[in-house]
């Protein structure tokens, strides 16, 4: 078995991602600049090439294991395990909480030493206001309570485990704009806009994989107070796409407000894109269109 932590200059630190999607694998892209030796998942066969192309090794993880034995995964001989799968919730599926306690389950058999879950602010369905990581989550909404199952196999890791809930992801190939496209119906217009930038995502992970310390539950978002309404409409007027059609008659709160305070102050981290009107405007695929 790999040694673990290996500190040796001639070795570097492996990190592995489970789930090498969007967002694993810009985080495949960054880490390898930094030197980590990655090892990615995907479920995809067809997708092991645009793994290693990023310069990680590549394999194959289905989930949830079942009667399947994955002591022989690589992924799994790292120092820190980074878990960016879908919850797949609103398709229907239920087994996001088995598949975060398959992966646990492994790395505590494994001597992984961190564990990183991309979970998600919808787990604060249903609460209005402002939101921290303290806030009294609705458990008799069925998505939160699998969401909370599977955050919690990840904070009873038995070294460090840390949830990060990631407000919408956009970035590079996810401009808000191109969602409404197909003139879909925007509910809750006059509710704050919760989103977070790809590169800080990133940011953070990077700095988290650096402390020993660091555990628990962080939300991560970006600091604006825009409505729904106001934020798409520039998104979509920056496409040049039609305006987004808005439920008027949906509910008129500004919803929830999600505060990444708790975050900024634990890692000293200072947001690249804070202002996400501004990126939606001066973006590369806005400006190409």
């Amino acid at each position: 078995m790999d040694t673990l932590r290996n500190n040796s200059k001639s070795e570097p630190i492996r990190i592995g991602i489970i789930g090498c999607g969007w967002l694993g694998s810009a985080l495949v892209k960054a880490l390898v600049e930094q030197a980590y030796y990655v090892i990615a998942t995907t479920q995809q066969q067809n997708k092991l090439k645009s793994i290693t192309d990023l310069g990680a090794q590549a394999e194959i993880l289905t989930l949830p294991f079942g009667d399947i034995n994955e002591n022989s995964a690589a992924v799994f001989c790292c120092d820190t395990l980074i878990i960016c799968i879908p919850p797949g919730i609103r398709k229907g599926k239920k087994d996001y909480p088995e598949k975060i306690a398959d992966i646990i389950k492994q790395a505590e058999l494994r001597n992984v030493n961190r564990v990183i879950l991309i979970s998600t602010t919808a787990v604060y369905e249903g609460i209005i206001g402002d939101v921290t990581e303290s806030a009294k989550l609705k458990h008799d909404i069925e998505k939160v309570k699998l969401l909370i199952k599977a955050e919690q196999h990840v904070l009873k890791f038995s070294k460090q485990g840390i949830v990060i809930r990631s407000a919408g992801l956009v970035g590079p190939d996810r401009h808000p704009g191109i969602f409404f496209r197909n003139k879909k119906l925007l509910s809750a217009p006059n509710a704050y806009v919760n989103l977070v930038h790809q590169a800080d995502i990133i940011g953070q992970i990077l700095l988290m994989i650096k402390s020993d310390t660091i555990s628990g539950v962080f939300n991560a978002a970006s600091d604006m107070q825009v409505t729904k309404k106001h934020y798409y409409s520039i998104a979509a007027k920056a496409l040049k796409v039609p305006l987004p059609l808005f439920d008027e008659h949906s509910e008129v709160e500004l919803g929830k407000k999600v505060l990444s305070d708790k975050l900024r102050d634990t890692l000293d981290y200072h947001y690249q894109y804070d202002d996400l009107v501004t990126w939606l405007i001066n973006s590369e695929l806005t400006r190409s269109n």
